[in-house]
């Protein structure tokens, strides 16, 4: 048999989480990783929703990396297309190309005790590595919901995720499932087009306005000459959205005035009573996620826009039945219900120490150690994991939080290596390390607005607890991820063969090890 390729690090995804996680193997020197990306291109969430109006809800100044800031960017909140072409320059700039295996979906990782590294079956072949730091992102697999009659519908039916770009929409009675994130950008985009559209709504989102406009000339001219203003300019975008923390985790009283600026935001644009009653949101705002547009209120006021606020029940043929009885006949569906956040397909494809998966594991709740590491998964890594989305600010800055948090993971495997990964040594997160840490966020997590706001989102699991969030400020998140503490994991070794107690060792792998960065990436 065929001995096979065997790398340190194995990095899956490439979206930020993975092009990060690249960039920063880089700049710690480790150069022996391979990145594999299921699709044919980078750039993860923003490859796959390329659907009209699709654009970020977080300032661009703030939505892209510290290390590879873009004094460019032509809006103040950028748009899909704006956004993926970043991420491939970044895989340009920092000289990820070679790292990168396209058209390479792992089917399996499994844990080999013996060895101690990780065997991966991907869709281009199989290889080993001591690590394996998961970068697949909660939005990443669509959600489609199970609907009666679903499957003899005879238009078309795609998700927001999936947008069949060869499907012509104009002229068409069209059905748009969903309020969420995506449906607030798609409605406004392919009202003008389509014949007629109706959307169904089971929950009325809270929608502020969206003060987007084209950044000038002259401030890219000026972020390009002088970089600290555009430092300057990301440092008051975070700074900002630090001191709303406070009401989301501890104060949620003190949103009201915020859902008076949504309301007046509705009122602009909706002026029949009972429409905007319909439109009118019955818990606090911030349990759901909070949406950004200033034309999605205009679009739902068209003659030619019909609002179901009620969910899709069944499908007839080519008619739709929503919960309360409402009929309505389309040539298309498309579905903008989300994805499966709290219970990602690539936990099924994890085997562990003990012979079970990640998903077996999390079947009742996902918890890891400061949102990285699972207990019962040696050397395997997650970012954006559990307990570190936002409801408010950039998920770029808990991105390089965790990879602060993986690039001393590995500095301490090397010290323990003494000097090289080689598979001679690993780190197991604790039970009673990850439980605590997750006893602790959920404490936390009983204040805040997602918990107490009276709604049902998907920040919430199956059993109703908050898997998703972080109930803090990116600044704590920082703090608690800054280093690596070996009293909370288990050295494994294979000459042992048992676990030996970490702490005894904590003192002398402390050392920090600092990588010269590229003379391609100082340039960068």
């Amino acid at each position: 048999m065929a001995q096979r390729e065997h790398v340190r690090v194995a990095v899956i995804g490439s979206g930020f989480g993975g092009l990060g996680a690249a960039v920063r193997l880089r700049r710690e020197g480790i150069t022996d990783f391979v990145v594999l990306e299921r699709a044919d291109s980078v750039g993860g969430t923003w490859r796959d929703n390329s659907y009209p109006g699709c654009a970020c809800d977080v300032p661009s100044h703030l939505y892209s990396f510290s290390f590879a800031p873009n004094p460019d960017w032509p809006r103040t909140f950028s748009g899909q297309p704006t956004i993926r072409a970043y991420l491939e320059h970044v895989a340009d700039t920092f000289g990820l190309r070679p790292h990168i295996r396209l058209d390479s979906e792992v089917l399996t990782m499994r844990w080999d005790a013996d060895a101690l590294r990780w065997e991966i079956e991907t869709s281009a072949g199989a290889l080993t590595a001591d690590v394996v730091v998961s970068a697949t992102g909660p939005l990443s697999d669509p959600k489609m919901p199970e609907i009666p009659g679903l499957a003899e519908f005879p238009g078309k039916v795609f998700h927001s995720a999936r947008w069949d770009h060869d499907y012509d929409l104009r002229g068409k009675r069209v059905a748009m499932i969903g309020t969420g994130a995506s449906a607030i950008q798609i409605v406004p985009a392919i009202a003008p087009e389509v014949q007629r559209l109706t959307l169904f709504q089971r929950t009325p989102p809270w929608v502020l306005p969206r003060s987007d406009r084209a950044i000038t000339a002259a401030e890219r001219w000026l972020h390009r000459q002088l970089p600290f203003t555009r430092a300057a300019r990301r440092g008051l975008l975070w700074g900002i959205r630090e001191l709303q923390v406070s009401a989301f985790c501890k104060r949620p009283n003190q949103l009201g005035p915020v859902e008076a600026l949504a309301k007046a935001n509705m009122a602009r644009s909706i002026k029949d009573p009972a429409l905007r009653a319909k439109l009118t949101p019955s818990y606090r705002i911030g349990c759901k996620r909070i949406l950004l547009s200033s034309e999605y209120y205009p679009a739902l006021a068209r003659p030619d826009v019909d609002l179901v606020a009620s969910g899709l029940k069944e499908i007839r043929g080519s008619v739709l039945v929503a919960a309360d009885g409402t009929k309505t006949e389309v040539d298309a569906i498309i579905f903008g219900t989300g994805f499966h956040v709290t219970d990602m397909p690539i936990a099924d494809r994890v085997v562990g120490a003990e012979g079970m998966t990640l998903a077996d594991v999390w079947k009742d709740g996902m918890q890891a150690l400061r949102g990285a590491t699972a207990a019962g998964f040696p050397n395997w890594m997650t970012i954006i994991g559990p307990n570190t989305g936002l409801g408010n600010s950039s998920m770029i800055l808990m991105i390089e939080s965790q990879l602060n948090y993986m690039a001393d993971y590995l500095r301490q495997l090397a010290l323990l290596d003494g000097g090289g990964l080689g598979g001679r040594a690993a780190l197991a997160a604790r039970p009673s390390a990850v439980n605590k840490w997750n006893r602790n966020v959920q404490a936390r997590m009983e204040r805040t607005v997602w918990n107490t706001g009276g709604c049902t989102s998907w920040y919430l699991d199956a059993q109703g607890r908050n898997t998703t969030v972080w109930p803090g400020t990116t600044g704590e998140f920082r703090k608690e991820t800054r280093t690596v503490d070996l009293s909370e994991y288990e050295v494994l070794r294979i000459r042992e063969r048992e676990p030996v107690p970490a702490a005894a060792r904590a003192a002398g792998a402390t050392a920090e090890v600092t990588a010269e960065v590229t003379a391609e990436e100082s340039a960068a």
